[in-house]
């Protein structure tokens, strides 16, 4: 194994291990505050992190306004609090050593408020900005603004360029690096294209040295590349070390950090991943953001495949094959399917699936009773924690805060089950855990089969960088 040297990253010289941010309340104060304490480059995400009363328990984010606009000002103040409370506590923790750096999704609703009111609370506790789930081209604006670092996360070249030259070759001096996240293989939301299969993985060592190409076409040589996804150990990736084509190049590890004594996820959850098989992390579209992510295979995921799949096409008048007519609701309002579709109809609906949904794709899906109620539910007390929403049809943008579409049934809230999912806790939380979105990169399944983490040991941060340093 080759030997693991410093690299000089947002101007000072740290290993070269980046902890990848995970929202919502994943990525700590405290497991980022040790990542750095250990010589690396530790990761806040500050997309709705808890924050804490006088007596040192987290803040229940309860909304209490009557309009989503009421409680989008609401999340916003929850957010801002919460990423200064955990930039102080990872600030402490660090003593001054390796790199703290904010995570933020560009597509969380208000992230440009947030972000600067963070950092106006958390001066100088903050060395770097994080940012994807979009296209990003205020950040090196706002970095400039507040004397930080960035890093961008894109997963193809061409997205960088497009990034480069409409914003990021003003502020060249501020960019402390590029994260290369593989649309495949990493955890939480993915950046495939439209162009892009997502059953057929891709090699990620030419997209990365197609990046580093393009990057060296503005003078980016000494910029570091950091490569998220699939990183488990890093002897797998020793023909990238002080490989002259790619430069210098930086790991991000963002699945390996749940499974630590710092990380705050809970125990049920841990529990979980030592557990998987390889195939039980599923790339699936069926966030609101509209992005691909990649997730635990549970009941949570299965249901929502199952209202996909009890789906069928209609028909508001009677149009060739579409001429059964179906009765939608209380009011037993018409609407027209297939003859065959109708028989599928009948099917599920025997088996308990009576409530049909309307999506905006002029389908119906077919969920029981109770589940249509918690959707409804769920999409009348929308906060907008997205810029816009497909399941509940919100968006930031007046003058009507709507998307102009239809909500999306098939989709659901990430706000509150990530909640749910981070604070799960007393003898029912292992069945919270399943019920609930639980993200994961494609390796989780490696938990099980790594030798370090024989009889369910869980190291430590610090011991975690130890063993990576290894080469393992």
């Amino acid at each position: 194994m080759k030997a693991i040297n410093t690299v000089r990253m947002g101007g000072v010289d740290v290993l070269p291990l980046v902890e990848g941010g995970k929202g919502v309340s994943v990525s700590t104060g405290v497991s980022a505050g040790a990542w750095a304490a250990a010589g690396g480059a530790g990761t806040v995400s500050i997309v709705n992190a808890d924050s804490y009363d006088v007596a040192g328990n987290p803040v229940p984010q309860i909304y209490h306004g009557r309009t989503r606009r009421e409680r989008h000002e609401e999340l916003v103040d929850y957010a801002i609090r919460g990423g200064i409370a955990q930039a102080q506590i990872a600030h402490d923790i660090a003593g001054g050593r390796g790199r703290i750096h904010a995570n933020i999704l560009w597509e969380m609703g208000s992230a440009e408020r947030v972000i600067r009111g963070v950092l106006d609370g958390a001066k100088g506790l903050i060395q770097g900005l994080t940012c994807g789930a979009g296209m990003p081209y205020r950040l090196s604006d706002i970095a400039e603004e507040y004397g930080v670092y960035y890093y961008p996360i894109v997963s193809s070249a061409r997205a960088f360029n497009a990034l480069w030259k409409r914003a990021y070759s003003k502020t060249s001096d501020l960019l402390g690096g590029v994260v290369y996240e593989d649309p495949w293989r990493a955890g939480g939301h993915n950046g495939l294209s439209n162009t892009e299969n997502p059953l057929k993985p891709e090699d990620p060592y030419p997209r990365v040295a197609a990046l580093r190409k393009l990057m060296r076409s503005f003078g980016l040589n000494d910029t570091p590349i950091i490569m998220a996804g699939g990183v488990w150990w890093l002897e797998e990736w020793e023909d990238w070390l002080d490989n002259p084509e790619l430069g210098p190049i930086v790991f991000q590890f963002g699945t390996r950090p749940l499974l630590t004594q710092e990380s705050p996820i809970p125990h049920a959850w841990k529990d979980r991943l030592l557990t998987l098989k390889k195939g039980d992390v599923y790339l699936n579209r069926f966030s609101p953001t509209g992005f691909y992510s990649s997730a635990v295979n549970n009941s949570f995921m299965q249901e929502l495949r199952g209202r996909s799949e009890r789906q069928v096409a209609f028909s508001p008048e009677a149009l060739g094959a579409h001429a059964a007519s179906y009765g939608v609701g209380a009011r037993k309002r018409e609407v027209f399917v297939t003859q065959e579709d109708l028989q599928h109809i009948h099917g599920w609906e025997a088996q308990g699936f009576t409530e049909a949904m309307r999506t905006p794709d002029s389908t119906l899906i077919f969920v029981t009773p109770d589940r249509a109620r918690e959707i409804m539910a769920d999409q009348i007390d929308c906060m907008g924690c997205l810029s816009e929403c497909k399941f509940s049809n919100w968006s930031q943008r007046g003058p009507d805060y709507s998307n102009g579409h239809k909500a999306d049934p098939r989709s659901f809230c990430i706000q509150k089950t990530l909640q749910a999912a981070a604070h799960a806790s007393g003898p029912d939380a292992a069945t919270v855990m399943d019920h609930n979105l639980m993200f994961g990169g494609t390796n989780a399944w490696r938990f099980a089969t790594d030798p370090f983490y024989a009889n369910g040991f869980v190291p430590t941060v610090a011991q975690l960088i130890e063993r990576i340093m290894t080469g393992r």
